[in-house]
């Protein structure tokens, strides 16, 4: 066991009031120790690493994304739509997703979210082909060799078109496949690896695409075993409109009717609720998942961060799929983030440091996690070390207001779990460029099948 000085950064994020501006000592996989300004470790200590020109944070956690939409990207027939029509240009591509490319873009998204600062991953994958019901085996693969914390989320999608729904048949499981695989994946992978990073939550993947049963179903599995739920939810007026007309219910009302309005609950993009359903979402303590960029691409409206989280909600950050944002930078979404929220309240009302603690401890209680979001004694190793050394950064008085500001959007060092993962702001875990080369010919393939 040797334990790591991390001393004296630039600046520090903690996420907490706790002074550790001498910096933080680990040993292992662990926070031992907040070492206060000019002060030494009572820790011995066998390492030193010199941060003095490095600004400090928890790693940043993402808890909403679409690996597999890395391969359309900017993808032409899609470009300039909303969500409903988007989705059904998308689908007929997406429904021809091969395991090969399933894996390059899992590998893909985890690594350029690594380069950003983020440290926990989520994915919502609920497209199962044929030839692709292993699915999240191949993530779980991707994710314990790359060493990242990830929270896999079992998605599902059983209305087709067929039904009302918007997917094409060919991409949707029956509610039988779809439970049996959901249990085999909680039972192999949920909490089971020696490190602790990998976790497992069932995601339907919206009200127009899952029926009612398997909403039910899903729940009450998901009860069983303790895990999380996650789906879409409220994200557009059309979404709104769709759930009246097929369910004689708003969104949430539908939600609460299927036994889903709870804390293990956590829900993509949360836009359009109307004051009861804030403060009922505070009272469940059911938690939203913010997606700045992709509500802007596709034009869906603004999160209502600040009333969810006074009304008692917990509120995080996600960059969403890559075909709706168009990236997986969730350091660069930390500060879309507050852009965006300064178009619904004022200066003063939502800070930098707003921006960075829902990317960090909010992002966290929506998965659960009280061992990661935060720089303090007892939680994992877990964080990001960002230079100030390019030009957007001269001039720059508040090293920490910088990274927000600014803005920053690739991490000079990540550590996970104690290990690190990017050093000189290099992943170390492979060769980035055989990477994309491959990533880019999956995508190639894809589009022009």
């Amino acid at each position: 066991m040797t334990n790591v000085w991390i001393r004296q950064p630039l600046a520090i994020y903690t996420g907490n009031e706790q002074d550790a501006r001498g910096g933080i000592v680990i040993s292992d996989n662990r926070i031992v120790e907040l070492v206060p300004d000019r002060g030494h470790p009572q820790t011995p200590v066998d390492l030193l690493f010199d941060a003095s020109q490095q600004v400090l944070i928890p790693g940043l956690i993402n808890t909403h994304h679409h690996f597999y939409q890395t391969l359309t990207r900017a993808c032409p027939p899609a470009l300039n739509k909303k969500l409903f029509p988007w989705l059904q240009t998308l689908y007929p591509i997406w429904a021809k997703l091969t395991p090969e490319a399933l894996r390059a873009a899992t590998e893909l998204a985890m690594v350029e979210l690594l380069l950003s600062g983020c440290t926990t991953v989520s994915d919502h994958h609920y497209l199962f082909p044929g030839g692709l019901e292993d699915a999240i085996d191949i993530q779980a693969d991707v994710a314990l060799k790359l060493g990242m914390r990830a929270t896999l989320t079992r998605g599902s999608m059983s209305l087709s078109t067929d039904d009302g729904g918007l997917p094409p048949p060919s991409v949707v499981q029956t509610e039988k496949a779809i439970l049996e695989d959901s249990e085999r994946l909680i039972r192999r992978y949920h909490q089971r690896d020696a490190h602790g990073l990998l976790e497992v939550a069932l995601a339907p993947c919206s009200p127009f695409s899952v029926t009612p049963g398997i909403m039910r179903a899903s729940a009450e599995l998901a009860g069983r075993y303790d895990v999380g739920l996650h789906t879409h939810l409220a994200e557009t007026n059309d979404e709104n409109a769709f759930c009246l007309k097929q369910f004689g219910q708003r969104p949430l009302d539908y939600l609460e009717s299927v036994g889903w309005l709870h804390d293990r609950t956590w829900l993509a993009h949360g836009i359009h609720f109307n004051d009861e359903e804030v403060a009922r979402l505070g009272q469940a303590g059911t938690g939203i998942c913010h997606c700045p960029s992709s509500n802007m691409v596709l034009a869906s409206g603004i999160c209502r961060v600040r009333e969810l989280q006074q009304a008692g909600a917990p509120v995080g950050l996600g960059v969403d799929g890559s075909a709706s944002n168009d990236h997986s930078n969730l350091m660069q979404e930390v500060r879309q983030a507050m852009l965006i929220q300064r178009l619904r309240y004022e200066a003063d009302e939502f800070t930098h440091t707003d921006a960075l603690s829902m990317a960090t401890k909010g992002s966290a209680q929506l998965l659960r996690r009280p061992d990661i979001g935060e720089l303090a004694v007892g939680k994992r190793a877990d964080l990001a070390l960002f230079k100030l050394d390019e030009p957007r950064f001269s001039g720059a008085h508040d090293p920490l207001a910088a990274l927000v500001l600014c803005g920053a959007s690739q991490a000079d060092a990540v550590m996970v779990n104690g290990e690190w993962r990017v050093r000189d702001k290099r992943w170390l875990g492979g060769d980035l460029n055989e990477l994309m080369a491959r990533h880019r010919e999956a995508s190639k393939t894809l589009y022009s099948a």
